[in-house]
């Protein structure tokens, strides 16, 4: 039987179920049995020369009074277990004294099943001490006042019962304790089991939510700026609104492609030959800058020459920081700003830094300084929806890889992002 498998428990629990809904009850019915049984023990002989022999005109009003109050505590054994040790201990002594010239009566049943209900309930070393006491006062009351010689085996019975009683009732309590400490840990693995699959989901829930941000929100941005272009420029300038809704042809075929990768990959999860991440790396920076530029955000690109290739988180994790920080010069800096990138190779770590000059003038859209009206969005202004996800992403992205980012207006105006990247940890993580 598994003590994590709930069917062996439910059909042990059926078995006892009258037991365990209704304890006052069965003790109640164990009282009277110890009652009648100590009855019965008053008026047999076994040690008869010709047999046992029952000789119920021996029993005696005073017995039966000692074996009924011995045995009335003993309902009350699970509620007040020392006191009702106390009452039937006590009887039993006044038992043993009563009965120093007449034949004994078994009172001291109930005095060892009181012991037993007190050792299953309460700790060892009380277990021992009460154990103790009950055991030396109960057989040295009967070797003082019981049959000779002390040695007989009445009087050593009384030591061997308590005795039996004390260490039975600890092997109880010290199961009992056994079988909830495996119960209390089963729960508790069961409960960090629930927590880590929690987590886990949540984990990649926020993983997708970045992948689709970062995919979404940098080409709809793009493709909102150049369809808002060509509307604005349609009846003056066919060209150019030509040339403003190829960039949105490409920019959503980029979008779509991207997507299409991102979804494939939750649809191949199963597959251990599907990737991991999606492809996006340093390796295409050009192409991300060239949109931007073809975009009308003018970006300075310093790269040098890698040292090596990256780790695949790295190399993702620093091409959407790039990709969300142009998204945002492009959105917020307004015409006439310049974006620069810089990224430097050292031995520990990457960094990423992405500014604008400040140069810009928000509000005023890209390629429509010398107009007038709204924005190709439809809004008046800076960006209406606020701070947005971006930024919380690009932070959730750096702290996973144990880098730090910082982000803020430049003394010298305009805004920087710049992101550290470590390499020796990833790089082990990744290799082992």
């Amino acid at each position: 039987m598994s003590l994590l498998d709930p069917r062996p428990d439910a059909a042990r629990a059926g078995r006892f179920a009258w037991y365990r809904t209704h304890p006052f009850a069965f003790d109640a019915a164990l009282a009277v049995a110890v009652f009648v049984c100590i009855l019965f023990g008053a008026v047999a002989d076994p040690h008869r020369l010709h047999g046992p022999r029952i000789a119920p005109d021996e029993l005696t009003i005073t017995t039966v009074v000692l074996a009924a109050l011995a045995c009335a505590p003993l309902v009350l054994r699970r509620r007040l277990p020392r006191s009702v040790l106390a009452a039937t201990g006590t009887l039993t002594l006044v038992e043993l004294i009563a009965s120093a010239s007449t034949p004994r009566a078994p009172v001291a049943v109930a005095a060892v099943i009181a012991l037993y209900t007190v050792a299953s309930r309460t700790d060892r070393p009380t277990t021992w001490r009460i154990g103790a006491l009950t055991v030396v006062v109960l057989t040295a009351s009967a070797m003082l006042y019981g049959p000779r010689p002390w040695y007989a085996q009445e009087n050593l019975g009384i030591f061997a019962w308590t005795g039996m009683a004390a260490a039975a009732g600890d092997a109880v309590r010290s199961r009992r304790a056994f079988v909830d400490a495996i119960r209390e840990r089963a729960e508790r693995a069961e409960r960090t089991r629930e927590e880590e699959a929690r987590r886990r989901v949540a984990e990649e829930r926020l993983r997708i939510a970045r992948e689709l941000h970062d995919v979404v929100a940098h080409h709809i941005a793009l493709v909102n700026v150049q369809a808002g272009v060509a509307s604005h420029v349609m009846d003056n300038r066919p060209d150019q609104a030509k040339q403003a809704l190829a960039h949105v042809r490409e920019a959503s075929r980029s979008a779509l492609e991207e997507l299409r990768a991102t979804v494939g990959l939750l649809r191949q999860s199963d597959d251990p030959k599907a990737p991991t991440e999606p492809a996006p790396g340093l390796g295409v920076l050009d192409q991300l800058v060239d949109g931007f530029v073809r975009a009308g955000l003018p970006v300075d690109l310093e790269v040098p020459e890698a040292p090596g290739p990256l780790p695949a988180s790295v190399d993702l994790t620093a091409y959407r920081v790039v990709q969300e920080a142009l998204t945002n010069v492009h959105k917020h800096a307004g015409e006439g700003a310049r974006a620069t990138i810089r990224i430097a190779y050292h031995a520990s770590a990457l960094t990423v830094t992405v500014l604008d000059d400040g140069g810009g003038h928000a509000g005023v859209p890209r390629q429509r300084a010398d107009r007038s009206g709204p924005p190709p969005g439809g809004t008046d202004g800076p960006e209406e929806n606020g701070g947005g996800h971006g930024l919380i992403g690009m932070r959730e992205r750096v702290y996973a890889l144990g880098g730090t980012i910082v982000t803020g207006p430049r003394a010298a105006g305009g805004f920087q992002v710049r992101v550290t990247l470590p390499l020796q940890n990833v790089r082990t993580g990744e290799t082992s």
